[in-house]
């Protein structure tokens, strides 16, 4: 048999009327996340490039902050690299009716700290084999755990950094690190492989999402999302808007600012 040829990419109308229809089941999700107490904590790791951010970017840009919370950490400080390695990140972990979306996670350890070698091999060691137990008790204590891996091809990755280095708007994204990502390819894929062995538990599996493109992942990313949580939608009453009244002796018809912005557009 041939290779199985690639889907057409999805037109902007489409992917457009897809992702709303998606937001407004995270809309759902996010209430039955708020009225059950339900913690949730979701891990987006993956090949630089690969479109992690954006992902994340179209699942919070229609909900509250309050409920979906995204951490996404710098380096450790000097007394964070003193503390217990999981430390910094058991700190944000969720209370009832949060979900707590992490771009990139304790997974720092198995892929960048172990490849550009800001950890050592024991120290990545150590962590391969704790982090099963680690996730286990997260879960034994009510806590819903999903992991994604974003998968991208060399020539897409290679791509992306291209376009990130020609357009102003994207140069704080492409860092010395993401160069050298793309220069050690292999290196990321021998760690990577050798995490996906150690943490693909049937507690806590691993995720593919094949990322290419990126319209086609996001929303296939999306909709695994909400098909992993139980969740029902909840009826909205729509309250009775008040009149407003009539205006008060004294009290102006607009605001007395002195300063306006100026009508540049």
């Amino acid at each position: 048999m041939g290779r199985k040829k690639d889907p057409a990419p999805l037109g902007k109308k489409r992917y457009a009327r897809a992702l709303e229809e998606l937001q407004v089941e995270l809309c759902h999700l996010q209430e039955w996340v708020k009225q059950s107490g339900e913690r949730v904590v979701v891990v987006f790791e993956g090949r630089d490039a690969a479109g992690k951010g954006g992902v994340i970017k179209r699942i919070t840009e229609r909900v509250s902050p309050r409920v979906f919370r995204t951490v996404a950490l710098p380096k450790p400080d000097d007394r964070e690299a003193s503390q217990l390695y999981m430390q910094r990140y058991i700190r944000h972990l969720p209370a009832a009716g949060e979900i707590v979306l992490f771009d990139r996670s304790w997974y720092n350890r198995a892929g960048v700290e172990r490849v550009m070698g800001f950890c050592s091999e024991e120290e990545a060691a150590r962590f391969l084999k704790l982090t099963p137990i680690f996730e286990r008790y997260l879960i034994d204590d009510g806590i819903r755990l999903i992991k994604y891996f974003f998968d991208v091809s060399r020539e897409v990755q290679a791509a992306r950094f291209r376009d990130r280095a020609s357009d102003p708007r994207k140069h704080w994204k492409l860092s010395p690190m993401d160069i050298e990502s793309a220069r050690r390819w292999w290196a990321y894929s021998s760690a990577y492989a050798e995490m996906i062995a150690a943490t693909d538990t049937e507690a806590a599996p691993w995720i593919r999402v094949p990322a290419d493109e990126k319209r086609r992942a996001r929303l296939n990313c999306i909709a695994d999302l909400l098909a992993r949580i139980p969740y029902a939608a909840a009826d909205f009453d729509a309250p009775a808007f008040p009149e407003r009244g009539r205006r008060p002796e004294g009290v102006p018809e607009s605001l007395p600012f002195q300063h306006q912005v100026p009508a540049r557009f």
